[in-house]
């Protein structure tokens, strides 16, 4: 019988972390390249709620794991996805203290404007990696059965949450169908970064994974 080899925690944390990114990027690639995007969404939904079931890397608190039967996500509503050129914004640095990354700088490249909610900012990551980020926080936002408190995410491509630019040079696919909470609204010992002031909107956004506080 050959002894199973013992891997470092600090390895295990790591390809563990690496396993879940894995499937992220593919679940998005999947999404991009799907020609019926109600399907797809359901896709992106069924495998967000495998990984928060039974990865190992999962935000959920050990104490909120045998009760959880899926994230609170809405049925996909084809009004809320856009096709957005980004647009001149003054430049702007913000720089984010993380509980596991350090200070993230992020630098403002541009607004998107989104029909019938308003200006977002966009985010570009100004270390290792790059890649574009896009939170927004709605009116819906820490309100009961309502949104994150903190917002939600669009984009994060450099984890992989990427739908892609759009048929015009310079634009970019929001949907806003898959807006996702970030890790922090599970577990407290992350610190993520939120939606700043120039990502925050006035008009309640129904649709994305909502946030009732309890999984």
């Amino acid at each position: 019988m050959t002894d199973t080899p013992s891997i470092p925690p600090a390895a295990r944390s790591a390809l563990d972390v690496a396993s879940w990114r894995r499937t992220i990027h593919d679940t998005y690639r999947a999404v991009r390249e799907a020609s019926d995007v109600v399907a797809a969404h359901d896709l992106w939904r069924r495998r967000r709620d495998d990984l928060f079931a039974h990865h190992p890397s999962t935000p959920l608190l050990p104490e909120d794991r045998p009760g959880f039967t899926g994230l609170p996500t809405t049925p996909y509503d084809p009004a809320w996805r856009f096709e957005l050129e980004v647009e001149e914004a003054e430049a702007y640095r913000m720089t984010v203290p993380t509980g596991t990354d350090g200070d993230v700088p992020f630098d403002r490249i541009g607004l998107v404007d989104v029909p019938g909610v308003g200006k977002l900012d966009v985010w570009r990551l100004a270390s290792y990696g790059g890649g574009l980020f896009v939170p927004v926080k709605d009116a819906l936002a820490g309100r009961p059965g309502g949104t994150y408190g903190g917002g939600r995410y669009l984009l994060d491509t450099v984890k992989g949450a990427d739908l892609g630019q759009g048929d015009k040079p310079g634009s970019l696919l929001l949907d806003f169908n898959f807006a996702y909470n970030p890790s922090c609204a599970y577990d407290p010992a992350w610190a993520c970064p939120l939606a700043q002031p120039g990502n925050t909107v006035a008009v309640e956004i129904p649709v994305g994974e909502r946030y009732s506080g309890q999984h």
